[in-house]
């Protein structure tokens, strides 16, 4: 099972022996079950849920149409719409209108959190794959940044994976075995040792 959040700030707490734990806030939940497939009709057995409520007048309409026909008369809609797939013939008990908050999180235990990076857009090689560069001597001017060969010897073309200039970040990254420093059930906020990739407000999933 897992949990999706937001990212918020970073910062610094102490532990019952005073020692200090840099720590990331996340803001989780509730989620909401607006779907539960099955296997004779769906072909697998998950769990759809349903997290930040939104008006269902911004929504499309089958959105709308289905938000209300799960939910009922008190129907809202979500921004974000996420499965959880069970493994093999494994079935849940849960039902759609059922809510997940953060007391499915415990003090101490170890978790998974995935998420997107921090988009850096075009870099070189320097910043990218972590290059030296290349010296401002004998005449070299504005070649610090220069890559270097990436063909050399008798070959006819650039080699596969060769490290180059591009895109960097807006990647999506998994971090194991963080840990959960604090549960805030009343305040839906969780803060984990450590640092989670992303910006302020990215999506966060957490899985035990």
């Amino acid at each position: 099972m897992y949990i999706l959040g937001k990212k918020q700030n970073m910062m610094q707490i102490f532990d019952d022996n005073g020692v200090c734990h840099p720590v990331t806030a996340v803001s989780v939940g509730p989620m909401v079950v607006t779907q539960v497939k099955g296997k004779e009709k769906d072909g697998y057995n998950a769990i759809q849920f349903g997290y930040e409520k939104t008006a269902l007048e911004k929504v499309s309409k089958p959105a709308k149409g289905k938000f209300s026909k799960a939910l009922g008369a008190n129907a809202t809609a979500f921004k974000h719409l996420k499965e959880w797939r069970m493994k093999g013939d494994e079935v849940s008990s849960m039902k759609v209108g059922d809510t997940v908050d953060a007391s499915l999180l415990k003090e101490g235990e170890k978790i998974i959190v995935s998420s997107v990076s921090k988009g850096k857009g075009f870099q070189s090689v320097i910043k990218r794959h972590g290059f030296k560069g290349q010296p401002r001597s004998h005449g070299q001017k504005h070649s610090e940044h220069a890559p270097g060969s990436i063909g050399g010897g008798l070959r006819n073309k650039v080699p596969k994976g060769m490290r180059m200039a591009g895109r960097m970040g807006a990647d999506r990254v998994t971090v194991k075995g963080l840990t959960v420093m604090k549960v805030d059930k009343d305040n839906n906020l969780v803060l984990i040792k450590g640092a989670i990739p992303g910006r302020k407000g990215t999506l966060v999933e957490i899985s035990k």
